[in-house]
């Protein structure tokens, strides 16, 4: 029931929900978007003026954010930057708040160096310790422990208050370097580098402030930001975006990137294929994100035929019934093979019966415009002098 609500608020808010009822939704959430929009406004006044204050935890913060809901990309984003840190020798831990994942059912014990017991109420959850992987999707959430996954030497670590989340993974992770994944509304933690990330394709969402749109602060806000990365870009010149984001903030610099497949991974058997051995094949797409139509695209866009479909909520985690049912469509159809994205593969069960191989769909960034940016923004992170790296460390993030 939560679901199909979740789904028809969906359907309100881009407008596919017709009808009287629907209507009136709408009116409603107008009306609560202008209180949403001062509440947003007024709490970002009160850490600008230091009527709330922000913890700094003495190394380098990164966050990365964005101003509208889900489907930008921050994952692989995170990721890309994560792992470049690593390989220019930064200990680097991910600070996630670990969006829909469970309550543990016991506490994880961790010892200090000295051998004594770390106290649970000050521990977060630890997915990953950047050699062992100690949490899976339910407990970590999709995207921490994906990232786990993919990153090898990068430690992991969730917690809603990510300043206790830190500063374990500083005292007890050996972490000098701090990702604060899905970061830019995070403000009790200082930030020293805020990345905002923009969908080149739909910039401001519904151009409405939640309930009404998909904005999470009004469009002026990018001025915290001191890099702006346009993501999902398909090539084509992004310069009235882009002339249109220095009326907000004229001297965050700009990187235009695109999120392209890799290739294909099958669930089980681990077995990777090219992206051309989608070309002709008849193919069933589940998936629970925010924006489906758009990984259904790039599936199409492989060459395969996308002929059976089937939408969830947003990381709506499967159950074998949802699976056997599809499944059962997928023989009905005579589909050549079943296809999800990398998201949704961490919280796949196996069907019952397995007759159409499942994959998923392998997504990298790729920068197109703005390698210089990217380099000089590594080299500033990975090389600092010591004026930087203690201004870094000591700075408000918020500037006005």
């Amino acid at each position: 029931m939560l679901a199909e609500l979740e789904r028809w608020g969906s359907d309100v808010i881009f407008g596919r929900a017709k009808g009287f009822r629907a209507a009136m939704m709408r009116m409603a959430m107008t009306t609560l978007s202008g209180v949403f929009r001062l509440l947003v406004q007024t709490r970002l006044a009160l850490f600008r003026t230091g009527w709330k204050p922000q913890r700094h935890l003495g190394t380098l913060v990164i966050s990365i954010g964005n101003i509208t809901v889900g489907g930008t990309g921050k994952t692989p984003v995170t990721e890309f930057l994560a792992k470049t840190l690593r390989d220019r020798g930064r200990r680097v831990a991910i600070l996630s708040r670990g969006y829909k994942s469970k309550k543990l059912d016991r506490p994880q014990k961790w010892r200090h160096r000295d051998g004594s017991q770390v106290d649970p109420e000050k521990m977060p959850k630890i997915v990953s310790t950047g050699s062992a992987l100690l949490l899976d999707s339910k407990y970590a959430g999709d995207e921490p422990f994906m990232l786990a996954r993919n990153l090898d030497g990068v430690s992991v670590v969730v917690d809603k208050d990510r300043v206790k989340g830190g500063r374990f993974a500083i005292n007890e992770l050996d972490a000098d370097t701090l990702v604060l994944d899905d970061g830019m509304q995070y403000l009790n933690l200082a930030h020293g580098i805020d990345i905002v990330l923009v969908d080149a394709g739909s910039p401001f969402g519904t151009e409405a402030l939640l309930p009404r749109g998909t904005l999470r602060e009004p469009p002026k806000n990018l001025r915290r930001a001191s890099y702006i990365f346009l993501t999902k870009c398909d090539g084509t010149s992004n310069e009235a975006l882009i002339k249109r984001i220095r009326k907000y903030n004229r001297t965050a610099e700009v990187v235009e990137t695109t999120h392209g497949p890799i290739y294909l991974e099958n669930l089980f058997t681990r077995e990777r294929k090219p992206l051309h051995f989608l070309k002709g094949k008849w193919v069933a797409a589940i998936s629970a994100i925010a924006v489906p139509e758009a990984f259904e695209r790039s599936v199409e866009k492989l060459g395969a035929r996308v002929e059976v479909r089937r939408h969830f909520s947003d990381h709506h985690r499967f159950t074998r019934k949802d699976v056997d049912q599809f499944m059962q469509r997928c023989v009905e159809r005579d589909m050549d093979l079943m296809i999800t994205t990398e998201k949704d593969a961490v919280r796949f069960p196996r069907p019952t019966e397995l007759n159409v191989p499942i994959f998923f769909l392998r997504i990298e960034v790729e920068i197109l415009k703005g390698r210089e940016v990217w380099d000089r923004m590594i080299d500033r992170l990975c090389d600092p002098q010591p004026p930087l790296e203690q201004a870094l460390r000591n700075r408000n993030a918020y500037r006005p």
